[in-house]
């Protein structure tokens, strides 16, 4: 009942705020994976024009997200009437003060069906973002359409939305309503996309953006890698036009983003080999997207250490199989896994392409196995969630420095905490 209550006047004070200032453009990222992604590169984007509210993280609840809209901490103690009426406090006086931001970006998370068409109730978003359709949280969705319309339906209370064309199936247009709809991507499908010209190590992608809004493709550097990784960008440059960037500016921001910890960091591993941290979550596409760019890579050895894929319900044991057959022998000299759902699914279908398969309870187990087993050199990915893998703490064994560990995701004392108890429990 009191989180009914806290929930409904948080959302009242955000109707109350958007009323006041209309100007404030919102943007809002929805999507089965790099919503966090997404959002932080289009707020480094906009940066190059505009005042930006964002909270870096991943607070995008109905509990959270009215707070980071307004730009208010989530309290400690949730429980504590004393720090929501000091919450309270603070979404007034945000309302009285003159505005500070041009545009606030925020991303909608879902756990269950409904929980994005109700931000629809209170926001009404000045662009949408949809990032992808895959499988997330199956044990409530069930199905994949389920997945498609909860994702899609914030384009449907949105004045335009923009989507993903190279992770969104098309027939999964059905479910909008919204004309007023734009694409992004990464092939000339979509209507604005970035044509790769190569990549190396030092510069990243060399290419350019295409733009329906433009008569001159627009040439820029994007310093990610794996092309899934490039599509945030575009998004980014995609709502940027729409706002009225010019092309200077887009390109200048476009330079600026940068990998975020967990999420395709590239980082130095011990013996001169390079590490791919995508620790922090892992699911079908982006395991699938993560292991291609390992491939790609031209180095003496390739090592694949992939997590547990979790919350995927009754379709897990199909989708860590589909993953492990993706195992290619001839690209890979070992794939390592970790959690009981890899080592039940993913393992056997990787060995059974004639991969070399070894799998770990926990991640300082398989991380002083990489250790032992990799060469001068080589490339190691990490892929895996945060329930029970934990894989950021494998990377730790391989790092080259010490100083390299505030790269990772996870760090804070709670976090350490957390994984402490695991792996105390978990030898």
């Amino acid at each position: 009942m009191m989180k009914k209550y806290i929930q409904n006047k948080l959302e009242k004070y955000v109707r109350k705020y958007f009323a006041k200032y209309p100007d404030i453009k919102l943007i809002v990222i929805t999507g089965s994976v790099g919503k966090t992604t997404t959002k932080v590169a289009i707020a480094t984007v906009l940066s190059e024009r505009f005042r930006i509210r964002l909270h870096r993280g991943n607070h995008n609840t109905h509990m959270s997200a009215p707070l980071a809209m307004l730009g208010i901490e989530y309290p400690d103690d949730i429980k504590s009437m004393k720090q929501w009426r000091a919450v309270f406090r603070a979404a007034r006086q945000r309302i009285k003060q003159p505005a500070d931001v041009d545009v606030i970006i925020q991303e909608l998370g879902t756990d269950r069906v409904g929980e994005v068409p109700h931000f629809g109730t209170y926001l009404v978003p000045y662009i949408s973002v949809v990032t992808a359709v895959s499988p997330e949280h199956m044990e409530f969705f069930h199905n994949i359409d389920t997945v498609a319309m909860e994702e899609l339906s914030v384009a449907n209370f949105s004045r335009l939305a923009i989507i993903n064309r190279d992770d969104i199936d098309g027939s999964y247009s059905k479910y909008l309503t919204n004309s007023n709809i734009n694409t992004y991507g990464t092939n000339a499908s979509a209507e604005y996309y970035y044509a790769n010209e190569g990549y190396t190590p030092e510069d990243g992608y060399n290419g350019k953006l295409i733009a329906p809004d433009w008569e001159t493709p627009l040439p820029f550097n994007v310093h990610v890698l794996g092309e899934h990784m490039i599509r945030p960008v575009v998004a980014a440059c995609a709502v940027a036009i729409k706002l009225g960037m010019t092309p200077a500016e887009v390109a200048a921001g476009s330079e600026k983003v940068r990998s975020l910890p967990g999420r395709m960091n590239v980082l130095r591993g011990a013996d001169d080999t390079i590490i791919i941290d995508d620790s922090y979550n892992s699911s079908p596409l982006a395991a699938e997207s993560s292991l291609r760019v390992l491939y790609q890579m031209t180095v003496p050895q390739r090592i694949a250490v992939l997590g547990s894929m979790n919350e995927l319900g009754d379709i897990s044991q199909t989708e860590h199989e589909a993953l492990g057959k993706l195992c290619d022998p001839n690209q890979l000299a070992w794939v390592i896994t970790v959690g009981d759902e890899a080592e039940k699914f993913l393992a056997p279908a990787a060995k059974a392409r004639g991969c070399q398969v070894k799998s770990f309870k926990t991640s300082l187990q398989a991380g002083a196995f990489v250790h032992s087993v990799m060469d001068e050199g080589a490339a190691i990915l990490f892929k895996g969630s945060q329930g029970g893998v934990f894989l950021e703490e494998a990377v730790k064994v391989i790092l080259h420095s010490t100083s390299e560990e505030e790269n990772l995701v996870r760090q804070s004392p709670a976090w350490m905490a957390k994984k402490t108890a695991f792996f105390s429990e978990n030898p």
